[in-house]
């Protein structure tokens, strides 16, 4: 890791300013993840929870106007994203794009190599996608379909937790990683969640939901409530008890 010590928090986010198409969607967010702790951000709609999720893995399209983003003690607020990627940032997609003629193998090979930096065997690639696509029920032909083509909703998201079990990422933010899944299909993301955190515990992890039933799953160390751009409230798992039976009104 880049400089990091047992004091240093793998992400720190301080007094982040984003606009978005010339509108100010976030507001001054402070933010602390220290290495292997799980924290959620929880919200409601429009409150700014995917623009921060974006922002941290420098997808395009989000101005930072003020403020900074530090990944491993280093500044990354300037870094693109497919730098922020090779060094272990991962973020998994609320709406995975479609991405026709390149199936889930191909794409999962190219990705590791790039991640690792030196060209992974396809032979390599497979045995450890196998052994994932059983651990996240998945059918073996999984690997030969495009990628996210067809797929049904629950498919999409146990298709972006095998890819993060397969990039080890040191960082991974989930943006809704639970939206449109039924009681099942979220038990099984989140129990690959936790498989992939218990090969790797010194992973961090930025969970960003709307919904306490996830929380009940994962069991975050932390919960930051984010309302109209700004972290308003932290606090533990009894928090997001709070907000499931009080909801968001009167925070902010």
């Amino acid at each position: 890791m880049y400089g990091v010590t047992a004091a240093t928090p793998l992400l720190q986010v301080d007094d982040l300013h984003v606009e978005v198409e010339g509108f100010e969607i976030l507001r001054g967010v402070d933010l602390t993840l220290p290495v292997g702790e799980l924290h959620a951000v929880m919200g409601p709609n429009g409150s700014g929870k995917s623009t921060l999720a974006n922002t941290i893995a420098g997808s395009p399209g989000y101005t930072v106007t003020k403020g900074r983003v530090l990944y491993q003690g280093e500044d990354v607020t300037s870094w693109p994203v497919d730098v922020r990627a090779k060094a272990g940032m991962f973020l998994a997609f609320q709406y995975p794009e479609e991405i026709p003629g390149v199936r889930v193998s191909q794409f999962l090979r190219q990705a590791v190599s790039a991640r690792q930096g030196t060209d992974i065997s396809a032979l390599e690639v497979r045995v450890s996608l196998m052994e994932w696509m059983k651990r996240l029920e998945m059918d073996e032909s999984f690997a030969s379909r495009y990628l996210n083509e067809g797929f049904s909703g629950g498919e999409k998201k146990r298709n972006e937790i095998l890819q993060m079990a397969l990039l080890s990422p040191d960082l991974a933010v989930l943006d809704e990683t639970d939206s449109g899944l039924d009681v099942d299909a979220l038990r099984v993301v989140a129990q690959g969640v936790r498989e992939v955190r218990a090969e790797k515990p010194e992973m961090s992890l930025l969970l960003v939901t709307h919904y306490r039933r996830i929380l009940d799953e994962l069991k975050p160390e932390k919960v930051h409530v984010l309302v109209a751009g700004r972290i308003v409230e932290t606090g533990g798992p009894e928090l997001a008890e709070r907000l499931d039976t009080e909801g968001y009104e009167g925070l902010g």
